[in-house]
């Protein structure tokens, strides 16, 4: 008898245990995240994270090995909730009635903690061998994916000339637009060029 009620518990005990672990883990992502905002590569070391999102260090290192494990997959995890909260934004899909809308929404990309995350992740791959391809390989999904909301928000027809190239700008100005706002609060002027740069997406997609 103890036998059978050991089995029958046996699967109502494994939810509880694997929801606490993608809890755990998730708790460790954004912490991660965080950490690497505020703190930057050198003062994000797994402890640290450990520590911040309430888990021992053992449990941290059981999810993620290494320290390069856990950063790339931080960065990765939130670019994946910010893509997918892009698009709830967005939900008919195209929306090039309103450009100076997603403009701003792809803007706002870039001007977060994940973008001074992955900053701080991108500085630290210019130095660290073994960081390099990781998050060489990261940065082109992850851009890769921006790219594609970008176009089937915008509705632009990319077999057009010039268009694959006139998106990649918009991203390309919204990631410089990110980076002048690390320094100064950028609001007043970031508008004024989002504007403009919706009014020229309107003359190069139509």
């Amino acid at each position: 008898m103890g036998g059978v009620n050991t089995v029958d518990r046996a699967p109502g005990d494994r939810v509880p245990k694997q929801d606490r672990s993608r809890a755990t883990r998730q708790r460790l992502l954004a912490a991660a995240v965080a950490c690497l905002a505020e703190h930057g590569w050198a003062g994000s070391t797994v402890a640290v994270v450990a520590e911040r999102a309430g888990v021992s260090r053992g449990a941290a290192q059981h999810h993620f090995p290494t320290r390069e494990d856990l950063f790339t997959a931080a960065v990765e995890y939130v670019a994946e909730e910010r893509s997918t909260a892009l698009r709830a934004l967005f939900p008919e899909g195209t929306a090039a009635d309103d450009r100076r809308a997603v403009v701003t929404a792809l803007v706002d990309l870039y001007t977060g903690p994940l973008f001074r995350a992955a900053l701080h992740l991108w500085v630290a791959a210019s130095n660290e061998d073994q960081l390099r391809p990781r998050v060489t390989e990261l940065e082109a999904r992850v851009g890769r994916e921006t790219h594609r909301i970008a176009v089937d928000l915008l509705g632009a027809d990319e077999s057009r000339p010039g268009v694959r190239e006139t998106v990649q700008g918009l991203l390309d100005m919204a990631r410089g637009l990110g980076l002048a706002n690390l320094l100064t609060d950028d609001t007043g002027r970031r508008e004024r060029v989002v504007t403009q740069w919706a009014s020229l997406l309107d003359a190069a997609l139509d």
